[in-house]
């Protein structure tokens, strides 16, 4: 080895492993880092349970499925949009974050299992309407938490790790609820014959179909109640969350009005969003265009997270580095490009690059979108600032995919992704003149 490298190598290292943990520190440290362990454990809940909803309502009310699933999440999202602000608003006059989190994730935690004792349709509907409700109570102040955690030269950071461990949930919820299906169908008293054994039994629990062979709705159940384990995980790490310390603030510092300008970045991510439909539809789209199989929708759909997991920290990142607004600016025009691609993709090799870029447009949006809130706005009214964000784009989405689906009813699936280019290309040039924060510093 040639003297003196080895000792460069180790002043790298050293230097290398102390911007590390100073960007740990930076970020929020052990805070942020719990309560990212409190939303990948809550998603990996929640996702073992959602998309299995669509089914047991078929089982429990085979001729008005439809109807109980669009009343189900048109009721508890826009029920849980309004009642972010109000939260986020509590939170600001009772200076504490850490409480109505606990009150929130409590709610669904254990809403979400009772699925498995519900005897019909409306009992479901109630039930994710509780979960929804505790949605609403929990996400401006477990917001405002991670913006008090972090310094504001790693806030980017610190929303970005926090979405990557609830995408992280999201790959490991569905994938924990398919392996429990397989083995309760191999360990089925009707799955004892040599057939039953064979691929065609297992496929039943891959495919979710809910024809001849479907799922028996006890195993759906059983799935249900063992996603109260990873919920209690969450519960758990929560309670070892810590209020940050800040000094008590004058009443009319709590009450006053927010900056213009924040109300003009919250307009902006509403038109955005009107551009932005489920992501069910991509999936839908392999479907139809493609003619993939069930299970290789499936394996979309994780890999889809897979991407956004990939992209968060790089995004959050650069949102810290540079102008925070010109990263969204960047992410929602990433967002247009994919969306016309899908448009024109005749080819599935490019229908899975566009799907992988479509994770760059998480990565480089979805923490830097909340760091940008909390920049514009100040400490004390950070909850009801992050209730009425969260409520632009709670009460943006349904109306989004509400629209993207008549187009695709009513003329093709071209039109409807190219109609959603334009939005956000119309949203990208109203962000443009939005002004950047004038607080973008104040902790």
């Amino acid at each position: 080895m040639v003297p003196g490298l080895s000792a460069v190598q180790d002043q790298h290292e050293v230097r290398f492993h102390t911007r590390l943990l100073d960007a740990f520190r930076g970020a929020g440290g052990r805070n942020v880092f719990l309560l990212g362990l409190v939303s990948f454990f809550t998603d990996v809940s929640s996702e073992m349970i959602y998309p299995l909803l669509p089914v047991f309502l078929a089982a429990l009310a085979p001729a008005q499925t439809a109807l109980f699933i669009g009343l189900m999440d048109g009721l508890a999202e826009s029920t849980s949009a309004l009642l972010k602000i109000i939260a986020g608003s509590l939170s600001d006059r009772m200076q504490n974050r850490r409480l109505p989190a606990i009150i929130g994730y409590a709610i669904s935690t254990f809403s979400r299992p009772a699925m498995a004792l519900a005897g019909g349709p409306l009992a479901v509907v109630t039930l994710r309407f509780a979960d929804r409700i505790g949605k609403g109570i929990r996400t401006p102040g477990r917001d405002a938490l991670i913006r008090e955690s972090a310094q504001p030269e790693y806030r980017g950071l610190a929303f970005s790790f926090h979405r990557a461990m609830d995408h992280a949930g999201a790959v490991l919820g569905p994938i924990l609820a398919l392996l429990i299906l397989m083995l309760l169908t191999v360990l089925s008293p009707h799955g004892n014959s040599a057939n039953d054994q064979e691929a065609g039994s297992l496929n039943s629990a891959l495919l979710f179909s809910t024809g001849e062979g479907a799922v028996p709705v006890e195993h759906l159940r059983t799935v249900f109640l063992v996603a109260l384990l990873p919920g209690l995980f969450a519960l758990l790490a929560l309670f070892f969350v810590r209020e940050p310390r800040h000094e008590k603030t004058l009443r009319h510092d709590r009450n006053g009005s927010l900056p213009r300008s924040f109300y003009a970045f919250a307009f902006a991510v509403f038109f955005f969003t009107l551009s932005n439909s489920s992501d069910l539809f991509l999936v839908y789209l392999a479907a139809t265009r493609f003619q993939a199989s069930s299970a290789a929708l499936l394996l979309l759909w994780v890999g889809l997270h897979i991407t956004k997991i990939i992209f968060s920290l790089p995004g959050g990142s650069l949102s810290d580095r540079f102008d925070r607004r010109a990263v969204i600016i960047a992410g929602w025009l990433v967002y247009a490009v994919v969306y016309a691609g899908f448009a024109f993709a005749t080819e599935f090799r490019f229908y899975l690059l566009f799907l992988f870029l479509y994770g760059a447009y998480y990565g480089l949006t979805e923490g830097a979108e909340k760091a940008a809130v909390a920049d514009y706005v100040s400490a004390a009214r950070s909850g009801r600032a992050f209730g009425i964000y969260h409520a632009a784009v709670g009460f943006a989405a349904l109306p989004a995919s509400l629209l993207f689906g008549w187009i695709w009813t009513a003329f093709n699936a071209e039109t409807a992704f190219l109609t959603g280019a334009l939005i956000a290309v119309g949203a990208t040039a109203l962000l443009v003149f939005v002004p950047r924060p004038e607080v973008a510093h104040s902790h």
